[in-house]
């Protein structure tokens, strides 16, 4: 009796660690077809002109040779790094942001949903938007100044100069709620210990941010560059919709816009593609690295 209920048990125990394996291995071939596999694909592919269709014709580094001959390849990068300066002035207006809102006012609820609005707005639907917000014609901003300032403005998305920082303008706009709702979770958990010393020492308010509260937020300060960083090197879809083909004199391409455009506007330039985006993720590696490098180390920020 005895061992029929042992062997039961073990029976038992065996179907579900099988079904449990099963369960466990879905991640793991998810990972293998949809991850690993297209990475190391990728790789092999930027070594040829593949075509997507036919053969793969080994070619070397020549995908990489050209790429770097290409003047356009170069101009989409400058423009890409130009649209992280958005980066520090939407962390500066979100910090601003998040002081009001750790206030204790009335209607401050309010203010937290609305401009959190444009986190949770399709990114298509807002450039559409501003698009049309910025129309030389009849777009709102010129119509607003030329009311109050008598002042004709420019084409915004057809002028080589203003271009970039239109774009800019409203991708920190999008994403400012976002980082306003990090800094507000920060400041809602520092301890406050801190302050009731510094308010018993005498200390101002704006000694109190410089030796309190800025040092504390430096995690998540790390955390919104870092991830900054890296959603900046991926932008698309700004340009595709509020420019055409980049804009005039490429002048608003970035460089997932120069790998898609490469990948769809030629018939065997998948491979080259594929080496632009290597390029790409080498340089967010190199990026990330230094920053971690240069980052915070210690729990201990107010040293």
């Amino acid at each position: 009796m005895a061992d029929t209920v042992v062997l039961n048990k073990r029976k038992k125990w065996n179907d579900e660690a099988k079904w449990g394996l099963v369960f466990a291995m879905l991640p793991v071939v998810e990972f293998l077809l949809f991850t690993a596999g297209p990475f190391i694909f990728s790789i092999l592919a930027s070594f040829t002109n593949w075509n997507s269709m036919g053969d793969h014709d080994f070619v070397g580094l020549d995908n990489y040779k050209e790429l770097f001959a290409d003047p356009r390849f170069w101009k989409s990068l400058w423009n890409t790094f130009f649209y992280m300066i958005g980066i520090p002035i939407g962390m500066f207006w979100a910090l601003f942001l998040a002081l009001s809102f750790n206030r204790n006012m009335r209607g401050v609820k309010v203010f937290r949903v609305i401009y959190y609005i444009p986190v949770v707005s399709s990114i298509v639907a807002i450039s559409i938007l501003w698009r049309w917000l910025y129309n030389g014609d009849y777009g709102l901003l010129n119509q607003f100044l030329e009311w109050a300032f008598g002042i004709k403005g420019p084409n915004w998305m057809y002028n080589e100069a203003t271009v970039k920082p239109g774009i800019m303008a409203m991708a920190v706009w999008k994403g400012v709620g976002f980082t306003a709702l990090l800094y507000l979770g920060g400041l809602q958990n520092l301890p406050s210990s801190y302050y009731e010393a510094a308010y018993v020492d005498g200390a101002s308010p704006f000694t109190i941010f410089r030796k309190i509260t800025w040092p504390l937020m430096r995690p998540i300060t790390f955390f919104i560059v870092i991830t900054g960083i890296i959603g900046g090197a991926q932008m698309i879809v700004e340009p595709q919709i509020m420019t055409d083909n980049g804009g005039p004199n490429y002048s608003a391409a970035t460089i997932v816009f120069y790998i898609w455009e490469k990948a769809f506007s030629s018939a065997d330039a998948k491979g080259y593609a594929c080496a632009a985006s290597w390029i790409l993720a080498i340089i967010i590696f190199v990026v990330t690295a230094i920053q971690f490098k240069f980052g915070p180390e210690s729990d201990n920020y107010l040293e």
